[in-house]
Formats: C-alpha cells, sequence, structure tokens
C-alpha cells in the first residue's frame, strides 16, 4: 500500500477525498489535489500524517507563535518546541504527561500531546510493560491544535488555517514523509 493510501486510511479521510487520491502520487500533490477540490480538513489530516513527526511538530509550534495564547497554552507549546530541539524521551514524557493533566482540552495540551504522542510509551511512567502510541497520533495532535489554533478567531478560521497550512506545504517539498 502507498504511504499517501495508508496515511488516507490511519487519518479517516472521507470517501470523497479518498476518492481524489491515487496511490502513485506524492505527498505534495495529493495534499495539493484535496485543496484545490476544496477537501480542506482532509487536505489538513493527510497533510500532518506525511510529514515526519518532527517536522509537524515544530509547523504546529511555528503557528503557535503567531496566534495570542494564553500562558497556559504557551507552557504546552514550551514542552512540545524542547522536544523538538532535543528528542529525548525525558521531553517526549514532559510533554505527554502536561497533555494528560490537561486533558486534552486547550491548545497548549494537543500541543504538547503532538510530541508527547510521538514515540515511546503512552503508559504510566511507571509501568515497566511500554504502550507505544499508534504511529498516526502525533499527526491527531497537530491537526486538533491547528485547527483550534485557526479557530481562535472564528471569522477567519478558513483563512487562518489555510495560511498554516501553507507553510507546512514547503515542508513536503523535501520529499520526506513519515514512513512509521
Amino acid at each position: 500500500m502507498s504511504i499517501i493510501m495508508q496515511a488516507a486510511d490511519q487519518m479517516e479521510l472521507g470517501a470523497s477525498a479518498r476518492a481524489r487520491l491515487e496511490p502513485r502520487m506524492g505527498p505534495r500533490e495529493a495534499v495539493q489535489v484535496l485543496l484545490e477540490d476544496g477537501e480542506t480538513q482532509d487536505a489538513l489530516k493527510l497533510l500532518a500524517r506525511v510529514l515526519p513527526k518532527r517536522y509537524a511538530v515544530a509547523w504546529a509550534c511555528q503557528c503557535a507563535r503567531d496566534v495570542p495564547l494564553p500562558l497556559e497554552d504557551k507552557a504546552g507549546a514550551v514542552l512540545a518546541e524542547q522536544w523538538v530541539r532535543e528528542p529525548e524521551e525525558t521531553h517526549r514524557r514532559a510533554a505527554f504527561e502536561y497533555a494528560n493533566a490537561g486533558g486534552y482540552r486547550s491548545i497548549g495540551s494537543w500541543l504538547a500531546a503532538s510530541a508527547g504522542w510521538s514515540g515511546g510509551s503512552l503508559a504510566p511512567a511507571s509501568q515497566e510493560t511500554p504502550v507505544p502510541p499508534p504511529d498516526h497520533l502525533t499527526a491527531c495532535a497537530v491537526v486538533a491544535a491547528v485547527n483550534l489554533m485557526a479557530g481562535l478567531d472564528p471569522a477567519r478560521f478558513e483563512h487562518r488555517r489555510a495560511e498554516f497550512m501553507a507553510r507546512a506545504m514547503s515542508l513536503l517539498g523535501a520529499g520526506e514523509t513519515q514512513t512509521s
């Protein structure tokens, strides 16, 4: 199965979006086709999934720098950025714990979750048996964070989300995609 079709399955793209995709498409082409056909939410999901996890988290953090966030949300962004700069287990775990404590109810929680769900274990730190996150969870958290940030100004939601996505499209030019 192609990377595009696998990502479409994992991110549960709608039937109309899936019908527009072809297995031979590259990530940039696939996302662009969805955008051109007005399938913006599915394009966002696909974009977040085909980016390498660190790129996806870094992109969400970059978007967060452009919107006014309360301190709680900034704290989640700081934890996610720390993991991007130094993708070590201690940083991932700190982001995961922050997101979990926040109940995934805020932009900061979703930003932290994007890093926290990037690998490692979702089990409590005291549990010996690891519970690895499904590979697409980072993308799910990024989608939630980007949509919430775009929604800070409901009148500009679509415009803001398009601006955010345009930034990430350049990241697809490198030809790197998530393979796991």
